[in-house]
């Protein structure tokens, strides 16, 4: 075993844990920097290892009655089409360092929304308040076409980069569903919509020979406890700071990709 991938895998297990956010924004980097992994098989093995690993977190949440499954399925008949559609399109990019520059491209740009949405978070949760305030009804009324439409995007971006399903979809949330998303279903919800979705990308990838297996076994070894140990204190942690924190460090991981 090698203990240098099961570190990385307990810290990221963590992170998603507690926040919900920073599984494939962390890992992806990390897998393609500092393990020299080529771009397309560092998504593919960070689907599966976010898809094991959520599973796991998934379970402890939904023991404790944090998931919204109306809104859940809302999401995935948006993303899992979404999904298949653009591993057809990535199966159609024959030109393998064609395809690895785009994921390196749009790798950066989704991170630096991450992580721009971590860091307006709270502001954009009090715009769907006022929004649903000012027209209760036609914002009740938009609200399954537009979670569908929002599901859709995080399948493209998830299959194509293994980044979004965290922080995008939670700000997505809590702006369609400022009322209704306590932090605790939040962050349950979140977790067990990229299950399927990161399941279905994953083995999109898999038959495209886009994984590392025995380099996926390391990491899950971390993961798996340290997401049950981030889901279970969550609560008792200062989100605030770990996910100030975070936004900073994901701020520089994209403009470095984007950056080249």
């Amino acid at each position: 075993m090698n203990w240098i991938n099961a570190l990385a895998g307990f810290g990221v297990g963590l992170m998603v844990g507690i926040t919900g956010v920073g599984g494939g924004s962390l890992m992806t980097p990390l897998l393609v920097w500092v393990f020299g992994i080529a771009p397309a098989t560092a998504v593919g093995t960070d689907l599966w290892f976010a898809a094991i690993t959520k599973l796991v977190g998934g379970a402890v949440h939904h023991t404790r009655g944090s998931v919204d499954r109306e809104v859940l399925g809302r999401l995935l008949l948006g993303s899992l089409p979404a999904s298949v559609l653009t591993l057809l399109w990535l199966h159609t990019a024959h030109v393998a360092q064609a395809r690895h520059g785009l994921i390196l491209n749009a790798l950066g740009v989704v991170i630096v929304l991450t992580a721009v949405a971590m860091v307006f978070r709270k502001r954009v949760h009090a715009l769907g308040q006022n929004v649903r305030n000012l027209a209760p009804f036609q914002f009740k009324r938009l609200q399954p076409p537009m979670t569908v439409l929002a599901g859709a995007i995080l399948g493209f971006l998830v299959t194509l980069t293994s980044v979004g399903a965290g922080a995008l979809g939670a700000v997505m949330l809590l702006y369609l569903y400022p009322f209704r998303m306590t932090p605790v279903r939040l962050v349950g919800t979140d977790i067990v919509h990229a299950i399927p979705l990161t399941i279905v990308a994953g083995s999109g990838h898999l038959l495209m020979g886009n994984v590392n297996l025995p380099l996926l076994g390391n990491l899950l070894i971390g993961s798996i406890p340290g997401i049950v140990l981030g889901s279970l204190l969550g609560h008792r942690i200062p989100e605030g700071m770990v996910r100030g924190a975070m936004a900073l460090v994901l701020l520089a991981v994209g403009v470095k990709l984007i950056a080249g």
